[in-house]
């Protein structure tokens, strides 16, 4: 289970690198929106886990990382 977990986180971080890597034409406070829900979702899925603790987490960071760019 273990192994399963780090091969996930593994993915999650890939998958943020490569979709913030295509940010080149977004404004600054989408990309912080973007940011945020990344982040958000990452630390959702950490934990509370599941696709609901992922999804809520994405949203949360999504609007703070949108205020903060403000």
């Amino acid at each position: 289970m273990k192994t399963i977990q780090k091969y996930s986180a593994t993915v999650l971080v890939t998958a943020a690198l490569v979709i913030l890597g295509g940010c080149a034409g977004m404004t600054h406070q989408e990309k912080g929106t973007a940011t945020g829900a990344v982040i958000g979702g990452v630390a959702g899925s950490a934990s509370g886990g599941g696709v609901l603790g992922t999804a809520a987490g994405a949203a949360v960071g999504g609007v703070i990382g949108h205020e903060v760019t403000k």
